[in-house]
């Protein structure tokens, strides 16, 4: 970043615990400093337990917002003031405006993944998904998807921690909007093969696959692929997943969550300053394939 830092400079910011590794600030203070505006985004590394008083320190600062990652998406939530539909369906937010000490909580990671979608010239409204997992990344997908229009959702998820979670949003979704929402147990194979074929995208939204355990994948049975089936996996590390690698032999089209990551980012940007993040520019500099 070339731009100065003055008196005038405002404070943007990532709150949770690792960030070292996150590309947040370069994406953020490139889209800054190309469009002139004159804020500085820093990553702090805040845990669970520091959240509350990092929160009340931004507030006296007067942060214009900041992002949140693991694992302080919830806490957050409970902290802000007011919430997005999608972050009280939830229970999580990974964005923050602060609109002069009054919190407004988003999550943008939905956001993300429909945008990431539609970069593949993909329609998603009134079409069926099967969503594997109910973790952070999945919920967030779920919810906006069915805030956006989508006819028909399929969650599965092993019965852990977050199933009994993810009941109680499935059951709100479908009091809230006109998405049919199922919940399954993921080790029935039948459920799943039967979904799979009537579904117009398989999403993973699990870390199956993910580096260094590259060599694993959620759906091991590759005949459960079709051709008409676009397949999206949020996992970006490994670029081509195993799923991605399978479902493409099986003649899909597939995507993985580079470009969630973009366009999270992207929409947060938009929250706080007003401005539509110049994509194609932090694309090719920090995105390219």
């Amino acid at each position: 970043m070339t731009k100065p830092i003055s008196g005038h400079t405002g404070l943007l910011c990532l709150l949770g615990s690792p960030v070292a590794h996150s590309i947040s600030p370069a994406m953020h203070n490139e889209a800054c400093e190309q469009l002139g505006l004159d804020y500085a985004y820093l990553a702090f590394d805040v845990d669970e337990n520091g959240m509350k008083t990092a929160v009340e320190g931004l507030k006296t600062l007067g942060a214009r917002g900041w992002n949140i990652t693991m694992p302080c998406k919830n806490i957050m939530c409970q902290l802000a003031d007011k919430r997005s539909p999608a972050s009280e369906i939830s229970g999580a937010c990974n964005t923050i405006v602060n609109d002069d000490g009054v919190l407004t909580a988003y999550t943008t990671d939905g956001v993300g993944f429909m945008d990431a979608v539609a970069e593949n010239d993909v329609g998603l409204k009134g079409k069926t998904m099967t969503l594997l997992g109910a973790g952070g990344a999945a919920t967030a997908i779920l919810v906006q998807a069915a805030l956006d229009g989508l006819k028909e959702i399929h969650v599965f998820n092993i019965r852990d921690g977050f199933f009994e979670r993810a009941e109680e949003i499935v059951d709100t979704l479908n009091e809230r909007t006109d998405c049919h929402v199922t919940l399954h147990d993921f080790s029935d194979e039948s459920v799943l093969r039967n979904s799979i074929a009537q579904s117009d995208i398989l999403v993973n939204g699990t870390n199956v696959g993910m580096a260094p355990n590259t060599d694993r994948t959620i759906i091991t049975d590759p005949t459960m692929f079709h051709k008409d089936l676009f397949v999206f996996d949020v996992i970006y590390n490994p670029q081509e997943t195993k799923l991605l690698k399978d479902a493409k032999a099986a003649g899909c089209q597939t995507a993985n969550g580079m470009y969630m990551l973009l366009y999270q980012g992207a929409a947060s940007f938009k929250l706080w300053t007003g401005h539509d993040m110049p994509v194609d520019i932090i694309k090719e500099k920090y995105f390219a394939k």
